[in-house]
This record gives structure tokens, C-alpha cells and sequence, in this order.
């Protein structure tokens, strides 16, 4: 698609690139490179936006299922799962935001900085175990229509699309009122794109590590 040379501008262009969290399958990278398909200033993208967002998991299947991989690099990887036997600890905020046509692309290669970092603070209200994070994304494809697996919006019918989760290597007792802080990456370099997470506990001083620093884990190749 970056190499293609239609004949034609198009005024519509349709995809399903979206993932579990709406960017993991490299919507943005993908359709950056294909933005010079679209007539300049009146084409249309289909979707035109997405939206990520984090929560806080409390999952002592997910961390089971996880360790028993009897690897710990398993811990610095994300997987697609429905979430059968967990408890998501504070409602889930939003990390990051791609739109289409990406005004950043540069012309003359069709790419985009796409990297993103945010950080975004929930509170406990119980006292539980965190062993993770778990991600949603929604979706506007055009105008006032909008696709989402975002539990407080969550598309009637949907079942094409499962969370996303990202574990921790150590799961943290978390009190009722504690402050919990995520700090959360999206590397990209010429050849690969990556998260990275952490987790710290504002109100005791816990800071995770970073998990999957570098994308030695885990990665998506572009």
C-alpha cells in the first residue's frame, strides 16, 4: 500500500486495521501509508479516528495462566483474552488518540511519529490484588457512527473483538484509596513498534519496572 501508484485519487477509504487496542495491529503506520490514495483535504477515512484506553486488572487466572509459561518474559508481553474471572479496579482512561487522514504525515515518505507515552491515575475503591492491565479501544468511523468495545459503550452485539491485557511480573496489594498510577508507552522505530509499561502505587512509593523495555519481548514488525 506505501508502494502502490493509483491512477486515480479515491474519495473513500475503507478499512479494518483495529485491534483489541485499536492501534496493536498498526492501523496507524498502515494507513499513514496508504493516506496518498485519498484526494488531498476532501478524502474521507473509514475509520477516521481511534481511541486506546488502560485499566487496572485484578485477575489471579490471567497471572496463573501467564506463569505458567515458565518463562518470565511472558510477563513482558500482551495478550488478547476475555476476561472471565477478573475484576477491572477503576474505570478505564484514555492513553491515545490516532485520527485519518493524519495531518503529521510527511508527503514525501507517507509516515508519521506515531509514538505516544501518557500516564493516567485510578483509585481503589476495595482492597485487592493488581497483576495487570487490561485495554479496550473505540472507534469513530464516520460522522456520528462509532464502533467500540469499551464496556460503557460497548457496540451492541459485539463479539468480533476481546480485550486487550498486559501483565506485571509482581502482583501489588492494593489498598482501598490507594492511588494507582500507569505509565505507558508506544515505541516505534524504522522496523518494529512496541509498549512498554510500568506501575506505580502513589500513595505507598511502589514503582514497578518497566516491562518490555526495547521491545525485547515483544514486538510487531512494520
Amino acid at each position: 500500500m506505501r508502494d502502490y501508484k493509483p491512477d486515480e485519487k479515491a474519495d473513500i477509504l475503507v478499512s479494518e486495521l483495529l485491534g483489541s487496542f485499536g492501534d496493536n495491529e498498526l492501523s496507524p503506520e498502515c494507513l499513514d501509508g496508504a493516506q496518498h490514495f485519498l484526494k488531498k483535504n476532501t478524502g474521507i477515512s473509514i475509520p477516521c479516528e481511534s481511541r486506546s484506553f488502560i485499566a487496572p486488572l485484578s485477575s489471579n487466572k490471567f497471572y496463573k495462566d501467564v506463569r505458567a509459561f515458565n518463562d518470565p518474559k511472558y510477563f513482558e508481553s500482551p495478550y488478547v483474552v476475555k476476561i472471565h474471572q477478573g475484576y477491572v479496579i477503576d474505570e478505564p482512561q484514555e492513553v491515545f488518540t490516532f485520527v485519518h487522514p493524519n495531518p503529521a504525515v510527511n508527503e514525501r515518505t507517507g509516515e508519521a511519529d506515531n509514538s505516544r507515552y501518557q500516564s493516567v491515575k485510578f483509585s481503589a475503591s476495595v482492597t485487592c490484588v493488581m497483576h495487570g492491565l487490561v485495554g479496550y479501544f473505540d472507534s469513530k468511523l464516520f460522522d456520528q457512527v462509532y464502533l467500540s468495545i469499551l464496556p460503557s459503550s460497548k457496540s451492541e452485539g459485539m463479539f468480533s473483538w476481546f480485550p486487550i491485557a498486559f501483565p506485571i511480573k509482581q502482583p501489588i496489594l492494593v489498598q482501598k484509596g490507594d492511588v494507582i498510577e500507569v505509565h505507558f508507552w508506544r515505541h516505534t522505530s524504522k522496523t518494529r513498534v512496541w509498549y512498554e509499561w510500568s506501575v506505580s502505587i502513589l500513595t505507598t512509593g511502589y514503582c514497578s519496572a518497566i516491562h518490555n523495555v526495547n521491545g525485547k519481548c515483544y514486538s510487531i514488525d512494520k
